[in-house]
This record gives structure tokens, sequence and C-alpha cells, in this order.
């Protein structure tokens, strides 16, 4: 029995004994005390009432179950590219941070360079059917028992939604809830989060979450430099979660969601310009990404800590903060950056890994130390930046390790196009090591590199 329905039966019991007493009849002997407890019953009464509405009305707890990255074919080479377009990204390429597994869609690797909607279907359903027909088979939780189904992909909306593409596929029950989001960028993975568990708290039920990214109608051909670093940085990957408010599956959950902040800074030009899909001067489309991205991505993080850091970190660490900062502008300086240390608040941090020099800046303003920055840099170099799927490959990568023990606390920050950043804040409920599907499965052993 849950703590949840033993509240609701020791509520009810009581509330039927407060009956009984109050209206069967007592025995002579103890008659002259009845009148003594009345109030004593009434306040019982009155207590199991709140007690009953306060289970009811509480929002429920959200666990992640488990999840599933997908892991595709080896990279092949593209040459469709001038000579001075293929050196330029080269020279990106070696700075980038990525290695030599990462995986890019296959529509680049065919001779029919203008079939891209087919491409892109085929990449949709190579990432997503594996990612899912993972879960499923891990979890053992039917496609029946779904109540709510959210996927994600920025860059390919076709008609009918991939979540109706999802339902046709692993015949879903007509009763799903279906969400389909298109256009929020990186952050999309940890969005998802935050929509499913304020589904979720108001009803026990599964969410199963697909976050992917399409490249087969976005990969750019063109020469306008700004557009081709895409090219260079962004890769193949697909992640699928599980969330439920069951209380049951708390038992052989992984961890429970403790709080999630989204901050939106697309009010400001340079924020909503960061990033952009546009056609260049010969009309190929892409992804343009301005110079003033980095500072953009920095900004935005200041505000979005200074909203999360009250409710994260230890009263001591405040304080710390706090001190430092009066004392710096009693001594008239007003340039120095004060942060807080956010590793008081958690064991394990997954970066947003949008490229070395995201990462560089985040580990920059927040003080990272080299180690705390190791799992993104880790999965930038194995996977590239797979969007809003690249915080669960990270989180795939502490477990590979064997770094996640019970009670410990991870934070996912993720930054998404328009400008966004978000937060999802997870507690284990038990250690977790390598499952036999995770994408670091055949790699680990060669991890960290320089």
């Amino acid at each position: 029995m849950t703590f949840t329905n033993l509240l609701k039966f020791s509520s009810f019991t009581l509330l039927a004994l407060t009956l009984l007493h109050r209206f069967l009849p007592s025995p002579p002997l103890l008659s002259s005390l009845s009148h003594r407890h009345h109030l004593l019953l009434l306040l019982s009464f009155l207590s199991c009432t709140l007690l009953y509405l306060y289970t009811r009305r509480r929002p429920l707890p959200v666990f992640l179950f488990d999840y599933s990255c997908y892991l595709p074919e080896p990279e092949r080479r593209s040459r469709r590219f001038s000579h001075s377009t293929a050196d330029f990204m080269r020279a990106i390429f070696l700075k980038s941070g990525l290695g030599d597994e990462t995986y890019a869609p296959p529509y680049i690797f065919q001779e029919d360079y203008d079939a891209k909607f087919r491409y892109a279907f085929q990449e949709a359903e190579e990432g997503m059917f594996s990612a899912v027909s993972s879960l499923l088979s891990k979890t053992g939780i039917p496609p029946s028992d779904i109540s709510v189904l959210i996927v994600a992909c920025s860059m390919f909306s076709p008609v009918p939604s991939l979540s109706s593409f999802l339902v046709n596929h692993f015949n879903f029950d007509p009763s799903v809830k279906t969400y389909n989001l298109s256009g929020m960028g990186c952050s999309t993975g940890t969005t998802c989060c935050d929509l499913a568990a304020k589904i979720l708290r108001s009803k026990p039920g599964h969410a199963l979450i697909v976050v992917t990214e399409n490249m087969s109608l976005n990969w750019y051909f063109g020469e306008n430099r700004h557009m081709l670093v895409t090219n260079c940085i962004f890769r193949v990957g697909t992640a699928a979660m599980l969330l439920t408010s069951d209380p049951i599956r708390r038992c052989s959950a992984k961890m429970e969601l403790v709080r999630a902040l989204r901050t939106h800074h697309g009010a400001e030009d340079a924020a909503y310009n960061a990033a952009v899909q546009m056609e260049d001067e010969d009309g190929s489309v892409g992804v343009s990404l301005s110079k003033d991205l980095v500072r953009v991505a920095g900004a935005a993080l200041r505000r979005h800590i200074s909203t999360l850091a009250p409710h994260v970190l230890p009263a001591s660490e405040l304080l710390r903060y706090a001190w430092n900062v009066a004392r710096s502008y009693a001594a008239g300086d007003h340039k120095t950056v004060h942060v807080p240390d956010f590793t008081k608040a958690f064991e394990h941090i997954c970066i947003h890994a949008g490229g070395k020099a995201v990462i560089d800046a985040v580990g920059k303003l927040m003080k990272f130390s080299a180690e705390v920055t190791e799992p993104a840099r880790m999965c930038l170099h194995r996977f590239g930046n797979t969007s809003s799927s690249l915080v669960f490959y990270e989180l795939a990568y502490f477990e590979a390790k064997g770094r996640i023990k019970k009670g410990d606390r991870v934070w996912m920050l993720a930054f998404g196009t328009g400008f966004k950043a978000c937060s999802v804040v997870w507690k284990a409920l038990r250690d977790s090591g390598m499952d036999s599907d995770s994408p670091w499965q055949e790699c680990i052993h060669r991890y960290p590199v320089n």
C-alpha cells in the first residue's frame, strides 16, 4: 500500500469511528463522559477531512522511470562542397571539439540530393523507432499504458505530425494525449520534461517523451560561412524518456524530478537573432549562428541562475555569495562578477554541449573545473551537438562511468533558439550503472580523451 493510500485509509477509518461514537448509544457509565469527547471528536473529524483534501490536492511526484538514446550507424563522409568551403569547414571542425565518430544524416551520403523529404522521414524513423522500441522493451510498459506522448523536433514538422507517426507505428491507445513541439532548439528536451511533469502532477499516468533533430532538410550546401558552422557541429541523435507519476513505480524509477525552470530572453533582438533559420543570397536554406551567440548565452545564463539559485543552493552558500558581493561593493569594486558555487547544490551537472565555445563560456562564467565540464566535452567529442537530446547522452555518460549514486542531485542545463534557457533538477533514487542499450557501451573505456 502506498503512503497516499494509507493516508486515505486512515482518514476514512477515523471518520467512521467518529460517526459511530457520535450516533450509537453509549453505556450508562460512559454517558457522563460523552459530552467531554464531543469537541475531541469534532476536531478529529475536521483533521481527517483536511488531511484527505490535502492528499487530493497535493501535486503528485514525477519520476524518470528510464530513458534510451539512439546509436546510429557509423558516419560516412560527404563530398558535395567546393575546395574552399571544405577547407573552411575542416578548420572549424578541428577546433570544434568533435571527434571522428559522430553521426551525420543518411541524406548527405546519397546521390539524389533533391529527395530531401524522403530522407528526412528516414532519419526520423531510424532515430525515433529505435529509441522508443528500446525504452518500451526494457521498461516493460506497453504502449496502451502511455497516457501522454510528447514529441519534439525543431527542424522537421511534417503533416501528419511526428507524434501521429509514432501513434500509428506503435499502436498507442486512442485516449493518449499527444503534443508536438517544433522550432525550440536545443532546450526542447528539458522543456518537454517540464511540460510532462505539469501534466502528470494532477493524475497518475505515464508520459513518453521523444526528442530528436532532423538534419536532412537543413544540411547547408551553400557558401555562407555563418551557416556552414552548423554542418560542423550538429549531428544525429535521438532520446526517448518515460516519466511517470504512478506512486507504485517509485521503487523501480531512476530519478525523481525536483525542480524545473524555464526562462525566455527573446524580447531582446540580439538574443532572438542569435540562431535563425534563413535563406542565403543564393536561396539555400540553413541556420545562421551569429557571432554574438556566446555572449547572448552568457547573459541568458546569468539571469537564469539568478532565478534558480535561491531554490537550489544551501543557505550557507547563499550567505557566502551575499557576503562576497557586499564586501566588493563596500570596497568600491563594481566590476568583479561573483557567482555562487553550484557544485554545492549538485553532484553532477549536464551542461549544454552546444559547441566548444559554449562549454568554455559556461565553464568560465560558472567557475567550473575541468572535472565538471568533462561530461559535456566528451559528449560533444563522441556525438557532436545532438540538439534537444544531448543532455540525456551526457546523463548516459555519468551512468556509464558509474558515478550516479542514490541521493545524488543532477542538474540539466540547456539553451535553445529564441533565446531560451531551461533547467531540470533530478534526485537519484538508486545507484545507476551502464545500461545494456547505452550509447557509450562500446567506447566508454576510451573516455575521457584530451
